[in-house]
């Protein structure tokens, strides 16, 4: 009897501690697919220029620029996507500018010489071209000094020329903030 009477307050003990509790589990934060941890549920941007309906678009955290170009109802026929980086992530708040290509046949007007033989730093669409803008070209960007016009002449130079406009980014000095000023302005 003493046998069964142990057995039983043995079973009533790890029926209890089976129905307490375990220790909390801390879920990590989500981590998005280079690695980077998702920032937001949603990103707001402004798709403007050769798109088909410009407008403000709410897209899902981690979204890439072909994303808001779906969003936007597509590029509009001569626009020119090899200027955008289409696998680039979006930022809250900015504004994605999309450029029309020369007509075909015809040399766009930044490669044509300004006054005094010197091609123009300038792009169809009116953005100041990154691999051909000199450091005075820079200067007269909003947020974009002499020393910082200079830092970005040199890490175009180092890396062999932009091959989007979001690499501005990589140059010392230029942060996000500075960046989203400039991203309407500046082009490849």
């Amino acid at each position: 009897m003493a046998v069964l009477v142990s057995g039983a307050v043995a079973m009533l003990g790890l029926l209890w501690l089976g129905g307490r509790p375990g220790p909390a589990v801390i879920e990590p934060p989500p981590v998005g697919s280079e690695g980077t941890t998702v920032q937001s549920e949603e990103v707001v941007i402004h798709v403007a220029g050769a798109v088909m309906a410009p407008g403000v678009y709410h897209l899902p955290g981690g979204s890439r620029i072909a994303d808001a170009l779906s969003a936007a109802g597509g590029a509009r026929p001569g626009a020119a996507l090899d200027a955008l980086n289409l696998a680039r992530p979006l930022t809250d708040g900015e504004q994605l500018l999309v450029p029309l290509a020369p007509p075909p046949g015809t040399a766009p007007p930044a490669s044509t010489p300004a006054a005094g033989g010197i091609p123009s730093a300038k792009r169809p669409d009116g953005t100041l071209d990154l691999n051909r803008a000199s450091a005075d070209d820079l200067d007269e960007l909003p947020g974009i000094g002499p020393i910082l016009a200079e830092r970005i002449v040199a890490h175009r130079d180092e890396k062999g020329g932009f091959t989007s406009a979001g690499q501005l980014r990589d140059v010392p000095g230029i942060g996000e903030k500075t960046f989203q000023d400039l991203a309407g302005l500046v082009g490849v």
